[in-house]
């Protein structure tokens, strides 16, 4: 290992207190692309999450957050093992998921749910609502009788604020809203202990993106729920985290209580994020300092050497260029990647 990727390493940042349910320690995602093919070519490495470690308590919601193509759902999609992490560590509720076999990893999969970003899509066009929520109950076994389990699915609707009617349903005789809602009550089956939201109101309408964020929140209180909420609207992910992650070309910037990174963000580019947030008074909007980053986000296909924020940032010096940052605390519970720090 070279001495910088050692620098690089770290252990995943602690939850602030009580039992940690998930622990992702250095998580590494590498894609190969191109090659082969009618037309050739070279094939280049793309390096969608590289080094990722964080930790989450039960009961408590994680937000990630971060630009489009910065590897946060890729890091979403590791931790459900939808896909396999290059190198590092999952470890749910005690046992390291990377390690498991595909029939130990499905008695695990019942505890570990997702809400997908697009509730059309990630419904099956052909089955009802009904349907859909019945079929997994079936698979693991959680209800037996028939009887029993379209009770229960109607229990479940009733949970996620559906109609008993809509039981009979398909996805295109729904709105946007009860799609979701059908996505909620299919994870809620499982008896998830985590449950991955990526990006689950961005395709939603303002007014009722409100009412699916209210309900995630009832639904935590009344199971006891932990959430890793992927979203890249940081009004979003204020209302609803405990605590926030923010990610930039794979790599987290920093991390740690909401209440702290929205008041005093430590990293250059949680605060260039912050300060492109609309805000509702137009005195503070006109008056408030804000920070335009030059440049475009790179490639992971060719990420920058150093700290990979350095091309983009305001108060880079020439030892960034080659020193990759490790996430370390810079003050009690908050932690972030700079050397300037």
């Amino acid at each position: 290992m070279s001495a910088a990727a050692a620098h690089s390493r770290t252990d995943a940042v602690p939850a602030q207190s009580g039992e940690i349910i998930l622990e992702v320690r250095n998580l590494v995602k590498h894609f190969h692309v191109g090659g082969g093919g009618l037309l050739g070519g070279h094939s280049a490495v793309a390096k969608a999450v590289d080094g990722v470690s964080l930790s989450i308590r039960r009961g408590e919601t994680l937000g990630l957050v971060g630009e489009s193509g910065c590897g946060k759902t890729t890091t979403g999609r590791c931790i459900l093992m939808l896909e396999r992490p290059t190198s590092g560590q999952v470890i749910f509720e005690g046992r390291d998921l990377t390690t498991l076999a595909p029939a130990e990893l499905r008695a695990v999969r019942r505890k570990i749910q997702v809400i997908f970003q697009d509730p059309y899509s990630s419904l099956n066009p052909r089955m009802t609502v009904e349907q859909m929520i019945a079929e997994p109950i079936a698979v693991h076994g959680i209800v037996r009788e028939r009887k029993a389990r379209n009770e229960r699915v109607q229990e479940l609707l009733s949970v996620a604020g559906l109609l008993p009617a809509m039981a009979d349903r398909y996805p295109h005789e729904l709105s946007g809203g009860q799609r979701q809602r059908v996505g909620i009550a299919r994870a809620l089956a499982m008896e998830p202990s985590l449950i991955v939201c990526d990006e689950p109101v961005s395709a939603l309408d303002v007014s009722i993106q409100a009412q699916i964020i209210t309900l995630l929140e009832d639904l935590q209180d009344r199971f006891n729920l932990t959430y890793l909420f992927v979203a890249h609207d940081l009004s979003v992910v204020r209302h609803v985290s405990d605590r926030v992650a923010v990610m930039y070309l794979g790599k987290i910037a920093e991390i740690t209580d909401r209440a702290s990174l929205y008041a005093e963000p430590l990293h250059p580019y949680t605060k260039a994020l912050l300060s492109a947030v609309p805000i509702p008074d137009p005195v503070v909007e006109a008056t408030r300092e804000r920070t335009v980053l030059r440049g475009e986000v790179p490639s992971p296909l060719n990420p920058p050497s150093g700290c990979v924020f350095h091309p983009r940032c305001p108060i880079a010096i020439e030892e960034c260029k080659r020193v990759i940052p490790s996430l370390k605390e810079v003050r009690p519970g908050h932690y972030a990647a700079c050397i300037r720090l």
